[in-house]
């Protein structure tokens, strides 16, 4: 009863909003493009990692060929040893209070982010100080060659001491110096943001935009009635389009594939009290046979309506993946023989067995995701015929990571602009960590890869390190190794918009929290009169 009503009271206040936007459709947009996030609008926390932070600003920002550009920094270097940043900031960057941006800033945000423990990755980070006013300096302990990309999507916050400072409050009452400042935050419903007065850079169009956080059947209903400007759309409603919205495509290094767990069951439990591993896709004849059963066209036709491209890895198309990891269609045959080698005897009720054990495993999905249960369901049918059972299973995320996270085999989505997720999905040391390398796997030799990639010189060097965990020619974490992973499909992110919202040309996209068309949102014009 309270969820009806809810919906109701929502459906009138967006509505209401419709109205509003009619009237001032130059000043103000209405978006439903993804949910929001658990801990609020912290970059601390996680907020931005994905996407553009909307309230705070960035030292470095990425230019469409994903190379670093200036933003709150204007000049930044790196010492001879790879271990110091050096950085001087823009001289007009102030909070939305009106209070100057300063080195101080930069380096609590820096220092406090390194023990929050969310998504920003500062592990190697000794200390960052302010050197003068617009001048900070970030330690290394040791080289990192992923440490640039945490310039590029750490948000500065106000340090602690200053008036309206950090605080444990500050995810639901974020200050910052980007485009906009928070005016009102109805949890689970929708989010009020407004032009911050004081930004430095070329004020946006809009002087309010409106989030509305809706469900994906919601979200269309509201389009259709022209309650909003933008909408995000899963690729099985994308033809649905409502008749005064234009469609937009966004290419995105967004994934979806198979996590496997790797090692067998042994009783053991991760620190959050699930269990560890699963006795049939720890063996790898079972991750092969998976692996080439997969025709990954028809996932594409019937998962994505033909909005994206087949899989094979975690980064195809960038300069860090390997580009050969892909063959050309599934091959039933081979995967046969490889279950016959291992062992894999088919029985007379059409499953394999090897000593007694069944070849038969969950493939648990997000009970709210449309895209991936069309992925669970298709690709279980694909194996079907081997004589493997994945039985396809919706659980929402708290069920998942209390119980399947470590022993089921998961429809996950990944992608970035960034070589570290690499890192973090493959290596052993982050077996375990959050939704990361939940699997358990572990290749003494991928890891050896994996830091030196970390450790290395130059982008170049270290993208030789990336490609060879992945493959070496004897073994690594891809399709021609370990198979930790079948990889399925690389997204196109859908949008609805209204036919006089102009978005400019937009970038690509990495996995989809946070918002990642708005990355460009300086440029988003109301091309109507």
């Amino acid at each position: 009863m309270f969820r009806l009503r809810r919906s109701i009271l929502l459906g009138v206040a967006t509505a209401c909003l419709a109205l509003t936007v009619n009237a001032y459709a130059k000043d103000q947009l209405v978006l439903a493009i993804g949910g929001e996030p658990e801990q609020g609008f912290d970059p601390l926390l996680g907020w931005g990692q994905y996407g553009n932070p909307l309230f705070q600003s960035t030292l470095l920002s990425r230019d469409r060929d994903l190379t670093p550009k200036a933003e709150l920094a204007t000049d930044w270097s790196l010492s001879e040893d790879r271990l110091t940043w050096t950085l001087t900031l823009r001289d007009d960057a102030y909070f939305s209070d009106g209070t100057p941006l300063t080195a101080a800033d930069v380096a609590y945000t820096f220092n406090a982010a390194a023990q929050a423990g969310g998504r920003a990755d500062l592990s190697a980070l000794k200390e960052a100080r302010a050197i003068d006013e617009v001048t900070v300096e970030l330690s290394l302990n040791t080289p990192r060659i992923t440490f640039i990309e945490q310039l590029i999507t750490l948000g500065i916050v106000p340090t602690a001491e200053r008036e309206n400072g950090y605080s444990d409050a500050y995810g639901r009452q974020p200050l910052g110096s980007g485009p906009y400042q928070l005016v009102e935050w109805q949890e689970g419903e929708q989010l009020i943001v407004e032009r911050n007065p004081y930004f430095y850079g070329t004020p946006p169009a809009f002087e309010r935009l409106v989030f509305l956080f809706t469900g994906e059947d919601a979200t269309l209903s509201a389009a259709h009635a022209g309650q909003v400007d933008l909408a995000a759309l899963p690729p099985a409603l994308a033809t649905n389009l409502p008749p005064q919205m234009q469609r937009v495509i966004m290419e995105s290094v967004d994934n979806r594939g198979i996590l496997f767990p790797i090692q067998p069951s042994s009783g053991e439990h991760a620190p959050s009290g699930a269990p560890i591993g699963n006795d049939v896709t720890a063996d790898i004849a079972i991750r092969q046979a998976v692996d080439l059963a997969l025709d990954r066209e028809t996932l594409v036709e019937v998962a994505l309506h033909g909005y994206g491209r087949p899989a094979f890895g975690p980064a195809d198309g960038l300069p860090w993946s390997l580009n050969d990891e892909a063959f050309e269609a599934p091959d039933i045959a081979r995967a046969s023989e490889l279950l016959d080698a291992a062992g894999w005897q088919l029985n007379s009720d059409g499953l394999r067995y090897k000593e007694g054990q069944p070849a038969r495993f969950r493939l648990t999905y997000p009970a709210s995701d449309t895209t991936r249960q069309l992925l669970a369901q298709a690709s279980a049918e694909m194996v079907r015929p081997l004589g493997i059972e994945m039985q396809p299973t919706g659980r929402h995320w708290d069920e998942i990571q209390r119980e399947a996270l470590h022993q089921d085999a998961i429809v996950f989505g990944f992608g970035s602009h960034s070589p570290q997720e690499v890192y973090y999905l493959f290596h052993s040391q982050h077996a375990g960590f959050g939704y990361y390398n939940s699997g358990y796997y572990a290749n003494e030799t991928v890891d050896s890869h994996l830091d030196a990639a970390q450790s290395a010189a130059t982008v170049e060097e270290a993208n030789q390190h990336w490609q060879a965990a992945q493959w070496d020619g004897e073994t690594g974490y891809g399709s021609r190794g370990d198979v930790s992973w079948a990889w399925m499909v690389n997204l196109e992110h859908v949008y609805a918009a209204d036919a006089c919202l102009d978005v400019g040309e937009l970038g690509i996209a990495p996995h989809g929290h946070g918002w990642p068309i708005t990355a460009n949102l300086l440029e988003w014009r109301w091309s109507c009169e």
